[in-house]
C-alpha cells in the first residue's frame, strides 16, 4: 500500500536534533520517509543529522542532508536550489528551525532578542520567500510551520522573544495561506506544547531547573491534562497530516499538540 506522501519531495529545515532520540525535525524526516517522501534535510550542524540519516537508510528511504544556516538568505537560496536541482520540484516545506531563550524585556540582551527573532521567525520568512515561487510554478504545494504554545499562552516561564516570534509564525502562516490559496499552496501551523524532546536535557533543564532534568519534567507534566508527555513523534504525526493530501481542504489554521495544556485554566 503506498504511503501518504508517496512520490512527494519534502524539504525539512532543522532535520537533525540536539541529542539522541526524537526531536521534532528528526521525527518528521523519518516519518515522511516511512510514508514514501524523498526528504531533503537541512541543519546548521550537519552532525546533528547523522542519526536521522541512519534511521532513514534503515528504512530504505531517501534522505539528502545539507548544512544550512536558516537565518542567512543566501544560504537558504543555495539549499533550495540544490533541492530543486536534485529532485526537480519541492512539494512540501517544513519549517522546524528554532529554540527558546529565557528572559523578559528588561533582563534579555538585545542581541538575544535579535537572534531569537532571526532563528524562529526570519527563518520561516526566508524559506517561504525562496520556495513559494517554485511551488507556484509547479501548481501547488504544502507548507507546515512550527510554532509553540508559548506563542498563544503563558507556559510557565518568561521567554518574551520566543513567545513573540512564535506568535509571529502563526500570523505569518495565516497571511501567506490566504495570499497563495488561489495558487494551490496550503500553509498551516503545528503548535507543539511542552514535549519531551532531546532539547529538554540539552538546554531547557539548565535554563529553568538548575540542570535538574527530572524536576523540569515534573513541572511540565503537571501542566498537561492527559498526564503524559508527548515527544517529537507526536509533533511529526500532526505535520504529516497537514502536509498530506488528506488535508487538501485545510489551510491557514493551527493544529495544537499539547495534551490539553493550552486550554487548561490554572
Amino acid at each position: 500500500m503506498p504511503g501518504r506522501l508517496q512520490g512527494k519531495i519534502a524539504l525539512i529545515s532543522g532535520a537533525g536534533s540536539v541529542g539522541p532520540g526524537w526531536g521534532n525535525g528528526r521525527a518528521t524526516a523519518v516519518l515522511f520517509a516511512e510514508e514514501g517522501a524523498q526528504v531533503f534535510g537541512l541543519d546548521r550542524n550537519p552532525d546533528a543529522m547523522a542519526e536521522t540519516a541512519e534511521r532513514i537508510a534503515a528504512l530504505g528511504g531517501t534522505f539528502v542532508p545539507m548544512p544550512c544556516d536558516a537565518t542567512d538568505s543566501a544560504a537558504v537560496a543555495q539549499a533550495v536550489a540544490a533541492c530543486k536541482e536534485r529532485f526537480g520540484r519541492i512539494d512540501i516545506l517544513v519549517n522546524n528551525v528554532g529554540g527558546s531563550a529565557a528572559g523578559g524585556p528588561v533582563e534579555m540582551a538585545e542581541e538575544v532578542w535579535d537572534s531569537q527573532i532571526d532563528s524562529n521567525l526570519k527563518s520561516v520568512f526566508l524559506f517561504c520567500k525562496h520556495i513559494i515561487p517554485i511551488m507556484e510554478a509547479q501548481g501547488g504545494g504544502a507548507i507546515v510551520n512550527l510554532a509553540s504554545t508559548s506563542g498563544i499562552r503563558w507556559t510557565g516561564a518568561a521567554q518574551v522573544a520566543y513567545a513573540a516570534s512564535k506568535a509571529g509564525v502563526i500570523q505569518l502562516s495565516r497571511v501567506v495561506a490566504v495570499q497563495y490559496a488561489p495558487k494551490g499552496i496550503r500553509v498551516d501551523t503545528v503548535v507543539p506544547g511542552q514535549m519531551h524532546t532531546p532539547m529538554v536535557e540539552a538546554r531547557l533543564a539548565k535554563q529553568r531547573a538548575g540542570g535538574d532534568v527530572e524536576k523540569l519534567l515534573a513541572q511540565r507534566l503537571a501542566r498537561i491534562p492527559l498526564g503524559f508527555a508527548g515527544d517529537g513523534r507526536d509533533t511529526a504525526r500532526a505535520i504529516l497530516f497537514l502536509a498530506s493530501d488528506e488535508a487538501r481542504f485545510i489551510t491557514g489554521t493551527e493544529l495544537v499538540v499539547d495534551g490539553g495544556m493550552s486550554v487548561r485554566c490554572g
